[in-house]
Order: C-alpha cells, then structure tokens, then sequence
C-alpha cells in the first residue's frame, strides 16, 4: 500500500528531514515486493513548488531514498509509492505538480480512457501513465471551474470519479505553498490526521516522526515551539490525539492552522472495485504492509 505522508506548519516555514525509505523492509523482502518509488514535495520562499523523486529500480535510487532530505517549508507531501498504473518512471511517481499545487494518492481508479475524456484540454497536464496524475489533473479542472476553490473541486472530480468510474480507493493530498487539504474515501484505506500542539502532547519536544514499517521518517527540531497538522496513513507515534479520518471526509487546513471538514461524499462509490477485480499487480499494491 501507498505511504501518504502531509504536513502543515502554519505561518512558519519549518526545517524538515525526510528518510523515505529509513531502512530495508522484511516484509517486503519476504513478499519479493519493493517500492516503486518515493518523492518529497516542498515549496521555496517565493511560493514555488519544488519536487524531489526517483523511481526506485536499482541500489542508487535505494540509496537516494534512504538518505535525509532536509528542506524548508510551510507545507510537504511525501509518498512512497508500491505501482498499480504506470511503469517505473520519474513522470509516475509521486508527488504530482499542477498549477503551483502538489498532489499524491493511495488508491486504484479504472476507466482511464473515459476519465481522459472528461479531462478534455486538462489531458495536457498529464505527463505520466497514472491514474493518479489523471484524477489530479480533473480535480485541477474542477477547482478552475469552481473559481479556485480547492476544495470543491477536489468534491466535484471524487464525486464524477464515484458516480462514473471503477474504483477502488481515493486518499488524496494535496498542498499549496500555505494550505493543505486530504481527502480520505471510500472506507478502504485508513488516513489519519493529528493536530500536534507546539512541542507535542508534553511539550517542548521536537516532531520524530516514523512509520512501524521504516518507509518514512520525518524529523523536525523546528516543532518543539510551533504547533502543526499532519496527515498519514498510519498513525506514526503514540500521540493519543491521531483520529481516522471519516469515509468521504475532506479536510482542509488553512494558513494560520484553522481546521474545517466536512463530509464531501456521503455515499460509496457506484463501481466499488474489490482486490479480487483488480489484476494482480493493481492487488499487490493495495495491500496493507506493516
């Protein structure tokens, strides 16, 4: 399964180290299944998206994912990504860039071809073979059609994705320079949410952050004295304040920290795909890893 991993620090560009790949995974290697790759999305000074990524098909990219990315931010995304759709290629691995957004995604959407259709001239905005790239490039229509509101856009492409397309699994973040927002649907994945106090539930405590699977670290001295909001999908320490998002729960987290959700999708998808329609290499992928 896909690791999302999204962070807001409000007003304050934090410092951040990200281990993508902290260490060698047993259950992977007791399965034969790696990663296919990991990315890190931040944005500089001036409000410019910055991406981070490699496929991960030999030793190098291994290595490149194992070692610490430190970088400056008021918003990140992080994915590791297990391949449904899409060979191993820098243009499918996550995160995705659009319109000075970055996007990443845990799921299976099918019917490509009809969803290309709907994307029209947003098809160009397409670089990859994914899925995921395709629906970013729908949700990037619908906040266009909406006036730039991002979150009913992100609502308008899930809701069309729901009524129109097979799918399997829809966890989505996205981030701007300042805002974040994650979308988790139907029930088939988990993705939790904290919001972090400055220093954590006990104060004056750095963020060191870590999945049980080793696949994403994250540590940052800069949030012992500024308060955050983090998204993954798994709860990452014992902080009690981790909360599951809610099926079709879209959350949106402003600049200055300020918390709004709301039920986006009430109802599950019309074409639920289970792992037993998904062809094997789409199954494997969705599979839950530790």
């Amino acid at each position: 399964m896909c690791r999302l991993f999204g962070l807001a620090a409000g007003a304050h560009r934090v410092k951040a180290a990200f281990w993508l790949l902290e260490a060698p995974d047993s259950l992977a290697l007791q399965s034969r299944r790696e990663p296919d790759g990991t990315g890190l999305g931040f944005f500089d000074d001036d409000g410019a998206p910055r991406v981070e990524k490699r496929p991960i098909a030999a030793y190098a990219d291994k290595q490149f994912a194992r070692t610490a990315r430190e970088v400056s931010s008021r918003t990140f995304v992080a994915h590791v990504r297990f391949a449904s759709t899409g060979g191993l290629r820098p243009e499918n691995t996550h995160p995705f860039v659009q319109h000075r957004r970055l996007f990443a995604h845990n799921g299976v959407v099918e019917g490509l071809d009809r969803l290309d259709a709907e994307l029209g001239d947003y098809r160009a905005l397409v670089n990859g073979d994914t899925d995921s790239e395709r629906f970013f490039a729908l949700v990037t229509k619908e906040i266009d059609a909406h006036g730039g509101d991002v979150g009913e856009g992100i609502t308008a492409a899930a809701r069309w994705a729901a009524a129109q397309l097979p799918l399997f699994a829809l966890n989505v973040v996205l981030v701007s320079a300042s805002d974040l927002w994650a979308l988790r649907y139907p029930d088939t994945h988990d993705l939790f949410v904290l919001e972090r106090a400055a220093g954590g539930p006990h104060g004056g405590r750095h963020l060191d952050h870590a999945s049980r699977s080793g696949r994403v670290r994250v540590r940052s001295g800069d949030l012992s004295s500024t308060p955050s909001v983090i998204v993954a999908t798994e709860r990452m320490d014992e902080d009690p304040g981790w909360r599951n998002l809610q099926p079709g729960e879209l959350l949106h987290v402003d600049g200055a920290l300020n918390l709004t959700s709301r039920i986006a999708l009430d109802s599950p998808p019309a074409h639920l795909l289970s792992l037993a329609d998904l062809d094997p290499r789409a199954a494997a992928s969705q599979l839950p890893r530790g």
